[in-house]
């Protein structure tokens, strides 16, 4: 597990925050700090950290986080809101570089980022989290790189590009459903158009056949009167001789 992720994990999850970025720092100019206030415990690393709160209404805090030597426990020092910082300094905008500074209300610190890729990601992130959350004033961010504060603009462009795509998506799946509706009251217009000629057929050659039946009944009956008829006179004719 990184750095990283093991500080969210021990640090901020237990809290029900939620880490959004953090940057191993050191100090570019050493701050003198007692014996007893450090408690003896040697070098150590610092993490400068930046998370919210799952709960709403969203609480962003930027907390510094440190881990002593010998030790793979990360321990939580110093914590401010995100409406408590005050400026944000690249240090040169003009070209990529580790260094930074954080002023708050109440604190002024100068860092460097163990490189310029991980400064400009956590500035680009810090950035974005101060548009979106601070409630009260926003923080200055001064000599950082365009292409740092630019992300918002960047961020909203994708999300419009997406919103036009997923609309245009969802128009020609309605389109397509709607041709499919119709394309389905056809078929079954036709089909129920089939069905009542095929009964119309069936039951027009029902009566043919009942008419034909009929007739032969008819011609049938008329034949055996006639046979009736010609064994009666056969008969007569028949006595008469005999006589």
């Amino acid at each position: 597990m990184s750095a990283k992720s093991a500080i969210n994990k021990e640090v901020f999850i237990p809290h029900d925050e939620k880490m959004l970025a953090a940057v191993q720092v050191r100090r570019r100019t050493k701050k003198k700090i007692p014996f007893l206030a450090t408690g003896g415990q040697g070098d150590y690393m610092t993490f400068i950290c930046l998370s919210v709160t799952n709960k709403k209404p969203s609480h962003v805090s930027i907390t510094k986080v440190k881990q002593f030597q010998g030790s793979s426990a990360f321990i939580k020092r110093s914590q401010w809101t995100v409406d408590q910082l005050r400026q944000v300094n690249g240090i040169d905008p003009n070209k990529d570089s580790p260094e930074f500074d954080l002023t708050f209300e109440n604190a002024f610190d100068q860092w460097v980022a163990g490189s310029a890729g991980e400064k400009c990601t956590f500035i680009q992130i810090l950035h974005h989290t101060c548009q979106r959350y601070s409630s009260a004033r926003k923080p200055e961010f001064i000599n950082c790189q365009s292409k740092l504060l630019g992300e918002d603009q960047a961020v909203d462009s994708v999300i419009f590009r997406c919103k036009v795509y997923l609309n245009r998506k969802r128009k020609q799946f309605v389109a397509h459903q709607g041709h499919l509706l119709r394309r389905g009251n056809s078929i079954l217009h036709t089909a129920a158009d089939s069905v009542t000629s095929a009964v119309q057929k069936a039951s027009q050659a029902l009566n043919e056949r009942g008419e034909r039946l009929g007739r032969t009944e008819e011609k049938t009956a008329d034949m055996m009167n006639s046979a009736e008829q010609f064994a009666v006179t056969a008969h007569k004719l028949a006595m008469k001789h005999k006589c």
